[in-house]
Parts: C-alpha cells; structure tokens; sequence
C-alpha cells in the first residue's frame, strides 16, 4: 500500500504574553511584588491598548504605591476592582477606557483622521467633540494627564489647518457646523500656551465666525453674523449645509413634516441648534412643546457672544505677547465693542439677567436659562450685574441636584428638569470669580452628590442628570448615555477645588 506524506498543519503564531507585551512595565510589577500573587497581574485586562499603557508608564515612570495605583489605573485586575476606589477613583479608572489612539480612517468611512490620542464621550459619542472636550480637559488637567490635553490641542488645531474651523465632532457630516468656541480656554490648559501655533489657531477660528461680516447691512445677517439695529456687530448659531442632519435624517424629516414653514428652513434651525449644543431647548422654540417651531437662527445668543468676547481678548492679549501691537490693537477694539453690545442688547437690568435677543421680534426672549451665566464666567460682566444674575440663580434655576437648564419642562433634553456638567461649571467658575463664593460650592456641592447617588445606583456615570429628582436625566431625540466625558472632567475638576465635597464612603460600582 502506497502511504502518503501528511500535509503539515498550518498554523499561526502564537499570540505574546503579557512579559512581552508589557516589558519593563511587566518587570518592574512583579520585582516590587505590587501583588502578592504573581499570576495576579498576567491575568489583568488592559483598559487601553499596550502602547498608550507603555506611553503613559515611561512618561510618568510610577515607583511604589504609585506603580500600583498606575496598574489599578490601566487594567481591571482579578479581586482589586473598584472596591475601594470611590467616585474620584472610578473617574480616573474611566480615562483609559475613553482614549482612542491616533486616527487614520479606512476608506469610506464618516470619520475624520486625527494625528494624536484623544478622549471620546462615551456611548454613541464614539468620536472627539468640541465644546465637550473642554470640560473633559478639566477633569484631565486635574487628574494629572496633560499629555492628553496637549495631544488633543495637536488634534484640533490639525483640524483647523484642514478645514478652516473646528467641527461640531469628527465625522464628515459634521463638516457644515462648528460648536460654542471653547478653543481659547482650553488653550489657557496647554503645556506651552505660548506656543505661535496656537495664536494662529485662535484667529483663524475668529475668522470662521465672522464670516460674512464685511459690508453686511444694518438688521442683517449673513452665516454666523449680525448686525444689530445699531450697526454693532454680534453672532449667531447656524450650520453651512442644507437638508436634514445625516445623523438624525428621519427626526428631521418628521420634524419639517409637523411645520407650514418650507423644510430647508426647519433643517437649517434645527442644524444651528445643533451648533449651539443645545439639542434641543425651548431657547430656540416659539412653543415649547413643539420642536417645528424651532428657530435657532433668528436668535442671538448671549453664551456664543460671551464666548467670541473671551475669543477676542485672549488674541489681544496673545498678539501683545508676540510683540504684534496693530492685532493687539484690533482685537481689543473688537472686543470692547463686542462687550457694548452685549451690555446693549442681552442685558436686561429690569430683569436681572442676560437674555438672548429674538431678531425677528426685535426684543429680548422670555427664556431664562443657564446661559444667563456665560457673562460672569469669561469676566464680562460687573459686579452689580453678577449679584443680580446671582439673586436670579437662587431664585429660579437653583435645584436640589444642581442647577437647572431652563425653568420649562418641554420634554427636549436641554430643559428643566435636566442638569448639564458643562453649565454646572460655567455657573460655579463665574459666581466665584465674581464675589459668590458660596453659591458656586453650593452648587457643586448638589451636583456631586447628584452624580454619586446615580453612581452608586447604576454604576454609571451619565451625559445628563435630571436635578430635581437626583435620578438619570431624560428627554431628547436619543437615549440617555453613559461614559461620560464631561461629566467626568467637571465632577473631578469640582473635588479638585474643594476636596472636602468628595463623597466620603468608597462603594463597588455596579458592572
């Protein structure tokens, strides 16, 4: 009988090993014996890929007990889970597992590249937002990752080089619109803020904004701009392309369906609202209970306007730096305009606080919402103003787990009863620049413990909080997420500032 050769196997090689993989991370665990056990750390499961793990140990080089915080840090490790790690602790834990790498996109797909590692949101948010990662990057500045604050600076401004302007996030359907401009703080954040990369990244985004403003008429508006009734010059929310959001195509199609208005206008306010980043308020609604009455356009928001105020300072004071005098001198004086109009237009003395401005109606909106505090927190607005936008917090906005969105429950997300981190944050950082200390702890104060208890209820910490229940917050065109980026940057940033606010008892998070 003929007797065949057996063809060899094919196999594949076999897959490294954590001394491998880990190397002198590895080596330098297990000759400290960070774990009694040495099969204890080879059974670990990274929270991030190797080479950011590898990054962050040659670059913090941890000894000791902080070698061992660092691996509690990077890897959920068998029997040592969040136990004993507290909400500050589960924050810090959630980092690695928000950081995506650098980003070259395969053909066809909606992402944009990025050339640094970055920080996502969480839950559907699967890419780096704008005005998100400001607030992200305060929770990063105080947990000691600047080199993720300043990797994610090397992403935006690589997005402005390409595009001419930061997008609402990276995605090619977010190419039409942008976000409230938060560029100048988070630059404030970077390792080297002097940098002329930035100056140059900062104008070219004032740039972006005020497009459309040269010759443009009294009362009209063009792109992002307004000329206001007097001929000053302030900003509205708008996005450059038309047709419904590819995102949320079918919203909006039954969104223009629900209107007598023509569907191109409803899709461009309803793209402006999502600008704004609030998607969706009753601050850019004729009815409150019905989101085809949006209008986003016709409104001139007093937080936008604060913000390009800011804008327009930091590259003053940037230009004088850099020994450039005529810029200096060019954005001071449109900064000093910008403020007469704000001071003009928004504010509302009768009322006590800063109001958008209805365009179409020629008078301030009825809406009171957090916005109002945009002023006190870039240090536009003087004292007699900040005591009556204080009395009017207290008064109105002020909920027992924070501070509300509006006064109005419209059933959109960005309302009462709902709480956002971000404006958790405005709010506190400009009543305490402003004399009012013991609001602005107040305040975080309730919205710590409004994190914690849903914390400590789901494990979760979430985009949104409703702040009068103290429960997981609702509303809105999507289900509520979980991550979340900026409610970890501010609820760590918050501790940071007053440690004593720290929720005392250690609990396991629920998995």
């Amino acid at each position: 009988m003929l007797c065949l050769a057996q063809a060899a196997p094919q196999t594949s090689a076999p897959p490294p090993g954590p001394q491998r993989i880990y190397g002198p991370l590895f080596e330098a665990v297990q000759r400290e014996k960070i774990f009694p056990d040495g099969k204890t750390f080879v059974d670990a499961v990274p929270r991030a890929d190797a080479a950011t793990i590898l990054d962050r140990y040659r670059q913090e080089k941890p000894q000791g007990p902080a070698l061992r915080a660092f691996v509690l840090n990077y890897f959920d490790v068998p029997g040592e889970q969040a136990a004993a790690q507290g909400l500050r602790g589960h924050i810090r834990a959630l980092w690695p597992q928000l950081t995506r790498p650098a980003l070259s996109p395969p053909a066809g797909s909606s992402a944009l590249a990025l050339p640094a590692p970055y920080v996502v949101p969480g839950g559907r948010f699967r890419e780096i937002y704008y005005w998100d990662s400001y607030f992200t990057m305060l929770g990063l500045k105080a947990d000691g990752q600047q080199p993720l604050i300043d990797s994610m600076l090397v992403d935006f401004e690589s997005l402005i080089d390409r595009y001419g302007f930061i997008p609402n996030g990276t995605r090619t359907y977010y190419l039409g619109r942008s976000q409230p401009p938060f560029l100048a703080l988070m630059v404030d954040m970077a390792s080297n803020p002097g940098d002329p990369r930035h100056l140059k990244a900062l104008r070219a985004e004032h740039d972006f904004w005020m497009r459309g403003a040269e010759g443009l008429a009294t009362g009209a508006a063009d792109r992002r701009v307004v000329r206001m009734p007097d001929g000053a010059l302030l900003n509205r929310y708008w996005d450059d392309r038309p047709g419904p959001r590819d995102e949320s195509w079918a919203e909006d199609v039954a969104t223009a369906g629900q209107s007598n208005r023509p569907a191109a206008a409803i899709y461009r306010h309803l793209r402006a609202g999502a600008e704004s980043g609030w998607d969706f308020s009753s601050r850019w609604l004729d009815d409150p209970r019905r989101l085809s009455t949006i209008r986003t356009t016709d409104i001139v928001p007093v937080d936008l306007n604060s913000l390009l105020w800011s804008l327009e300072r930091a590259i003053a004071r940037r230009c004088a730096a850099a020994g450039d005098a005529a810029c200096a001198r060019q954005f001071e004086s449109l900064a000093t305009a910008r403020a007469k109009a704000i001071a003009r237009w928004l504010w509302q003395p009768r009322e006590g606080r800063y109001a958008d401005w209805d365009m179409q109606a020629r008078k301030p909106t009825a809406i009171v919402s957090a916005a109002t505090l945009f002023p006190l927190f870039v240090g536009l607005a003087d004292r007699p103003q900040a005591d009556a936008v204080a009395r009017l917090v207290r008064a109105q906005l002020l909920g027992e787990g924070g501070l509300r969105t509006t006064r109005i429950a419209s059933g959109q997300q960005w309302d009462s009863p709902n709480g956002w981190a971000p404006l958790q944050w405005v709010a506190v950082e400009g009543l305490a620049r402003t004399g009012h200390e013991a609001l602005a702890r107040d305040i975080a104060r309730r919205w710590i413990g409004t994190v914690d208890a849903a914390w400590r209820e789901t494990g979760k910490m979430l985009e949104k909080y409703d702040v009068e229940t103290r429960k997981p917050g609702g509303g809105g065109e999507y289900a509520l997420q979980d991550g979340f980026g900026w409610t970890n940057g501010v609820t760590s940033a918050l501790i940071d500032r007053w440690p004593d606010l720290e929720p005392d008892t250690p609990v396991a998070a629920a998995r």
